[in-house]
């Protein structure tokens, strides 16, 4: 099962497809929308270019697990893409996610332009990979 993994943001949106087996992370990409429906959009083709069953969708919820905007953003654009693409979409806890994604490429000696530009593909590699190891262990 191809799982597709949404890391969304006001402006650039992260994506990362698993392989078909739905074992491990495969292509990334971001990408550029301002509206929930211009990403929406983009994500549906992407979905149907790569052939994915199921979309998982960064949930970013405060700290202390309650709702913040952020969190309402994401379940709002949850049903946007439940409409567009008619796939389940899993709405997944990604505390921390992007601050781990900056932490990895700083390591990896990427500069704060470089940075910017990947941050949220590795940010949906992340939330990817937090979500198949859930599933393996189930």
């Amino acid at each position: 099962m191809r799982i597709m993994a949404i890391d969304y943001g006001d402006a650039n949106t992260g994506i990362a497809v698993s392989d078909p087996t739905g074992f491990i992370a495969g292509f990334t990409t971001v990408i550029r929308a301002y509206t929930p429906e211009k990403a929406a959009a983009q994500i549906a083709a992407l979905a149907e270019e790569h052939a994915a069953e199921e979309l998982v969708l960064g949930h970013p919820l405060n700290m202390d697990g309650t709702l913040g905007e952020r969190a309402e953003k994401a379940e709002a654009l949850a049903v946007i893409l439940r409409e567009y693409t008619g796939l389940p979409v899993v709405l997944w806890d990604e505390r921390r996610t992007t601050i781990d994604a900056h932490q990895i490429l700083f390591n990896a000696g990427k500069n704060g332009k470089k940075r910017k530009k990947i941050v949220d593909a590795v940010a949906a590699s992340l939330i990817l990979e937090g979500y198949l190891t859930y599933r393996r262990g189930h």
